[in-house]
């Protein structure tokens, strides 16, 4: 992916009033020191916020960096990623975690946390680079300034250019995480929609110029998930031929406007650490064949299962960094316990991430569904859950979790009904002809070679029809 825009020298903060968000002060620093803050609100809601704290290194190369700073009464951190953030009292103190702590002369050491605000002009105070004040430069004095009041989403302080084309990833760019949304190059908050392809190693035909042609330009889907099994007689069987097969997908998906997710699909073992040195040269070499490209997504676990989340976590901690070493930017998604429900098939809660999240930006979450079999109390959760992380729905289906039974067109709706109002992506299982009522297509249909509505499945037609809606991707 591109390199994340960088923020002018910038000190954003907000004012939380009990009726909502009434301003935000920002302030630039320019005194004398050896080091500046960029600190920017990235998304706001009822009572808490998410920001970004980039600091530039002014003086000598660092090792290592503590960066810390003042909150007045009421301001709290929740939830960090890219360091290590403990709070006492009003002092906040964000080290740098084991990949990112060295910092060159002009380099940037970057991290992000989700807040809570109680009380109004909440604004932070004096930043410190390893016990130096952050004044932007050798001398002069901090100038504050004023901003206008903003519109509860998340804001940039450079507005990419106006889009060249009408695809979703020419219109939406470099996806990024902002709060507990999936946020487009301007910031907004957006929803992409699509479906999943079923295992490589057993539907490859169904994924030609034509079907692909017919999902792009048809269903006009955002997103296409691309299944690689690990097991199952899938990528342990030839790594280099399905790694090869998984890149060609991401490359027709890109001609196509599409977004790709690239699925390291492990189900049996359901833990992921026994596929770790594969997720690692998997990864690496995905990431850096594809890191130029604005379309990636990577799924790094698909459905965890018999594990706890303190094991997907040590997985995670480490193939989120060689995903990062190649591509920084990239939206990374981590499944997570009991079959990707939030820990709710294990009879667990959420509570669980939110209490022990992972420490990275760019950073979501997945939950599976199944409509038939995944009912109102899954829907709670979800709707739970929403208001504290960042969720993508990476799989569900119309049917029971089997991929067969009756298609609940009931289930289905009240769950596509509540995703549209939190503004959750989602991805359809399966964009293929297999032998199970949740397949897209009637059985053969991928020997031929039309795609179109009268071979639609009965799941097809109803998942094609919310699919190929119009999709909302403000610009501004």
């Amino acid at each position: 992916m591109s390199q994340r825009t960088r923020v002018a020298a910038l000190l954003s903060a907000a004012v939380l009033a009990m009726s909502g968000i009434s301003a935000i002060t920002a302030m630039s620093a320019q005194a004398a020191a050896g080091c500046k803050v960029d600190y920017q609100i990235t998304n706001q809601w009822n009572p808490g916020f998410g920001a970004n704290v980039t600091v530039t290194n002014l003086g000598d190369p660092v090792s290592s960096w503590t960066v810390g700073w003042t909150f007045p009464s009421g301001q709290k951190v929740t939830q960090a990623w890219n360091a290590d953030v403990t709070q006492s009292g009003s002092a906040v103190t964000a080290r740098n975690v084991a990949w990112n702590g060295a910092v060159r002369t002009g380099g940037t050491a970057s991290f992000g946390f989700n807040g809570t605000w109680s009380g109004a002009n909440a604004v932070p105070t004096q930043f410190t680079l390893n016990g130096v004040a952050c004044t932007g430069s050798t001398t002069g004095t901090p100038t504050p300034t004023t901003s206008p009041t903003p519109s509860p989403t998340p804001t940039q302080t450079t507005t990419p250019p106006p889009p060249t084309g009408s695809t979703p990833v020419a219109i939406n760019g470099q996806l990024r995480v902002c709060g507990v949304n999936l946020c487009n190059q301007y910031g907004k908050p957006i929803q992409l929609r699509g479906v999943s392809t079923h295992g490589l190693q057993w539907f490859a035909k169904c994924y030609n110029t034509a079907s692909l042609d017919t999902l792009a330009n048809d269903w006009k889907a955002d997103v296409l998930r691309i299944a690689m099994y690990v097991n199952e007689d899938g990528y342990v069987t030839d790594p280099a031929g399905f790694t090869s097969r998984v890149n060609g997908l991401v490359d027709q998906a890109e001609q196509r406007g599409m977004y790709a997710i690239v699925d390291f699909h492990t189900l049996t073992p359901g833990d992921p650490n026994v596929n770790l040195e594969n997720a690692k040269t998997f990864f690496r070499n995905v990431a850096t064949r594809n890191a130029a490209k604005t379309n990636v997504i990577y799924e790094i676990a698909n459905e965890p299962n018999g594990v706890s989340w303190e094991q997907i976590r040590t997985y995670a901690n480490q193939v989120i960094p060689i995903i990062r070493a190649a591509d920084p930017d990239a939206v990374i998604l981590v499944g997570t316990r009991g079959w990707s429900s939030l820990g709710v098939s294990n009879g667990s809660t959420s509570a669980e991430i939110v209490a022990n999240p992972l420490s990275f930006s760019n950073i979501m979450y997945t939950f599976h569904f199944y409509a038939a079999s995944h009912l109102d109390n899954y829907r709670n959760e979800v709707r739970s859950a929403a208001t504290r992380l960042p969720l993508f729905v990476s799989e569900w289906g119309t049917t029971s979790a089997t991929g067969g039974g009756t298609v609940d067109i009931q289930s289905s709706t009240a769950w596509l009904d509540l995703l549209d109002s939190l503004k959750i992506s989602h991805v359809n299982w399966t964009y293929s002809d297999a032998n199970e009522s949740s397949a897209a297509f009637r059985s053969g249909t991928c020997s031929g070679s039309s795609y179109g509505t009268s071979q639609l499945s009965q799941s097809g037609q109803f998942v094609r029809s919310r699919i190929v809606t119009a999709d909302s991707f403000p610009t501004r």
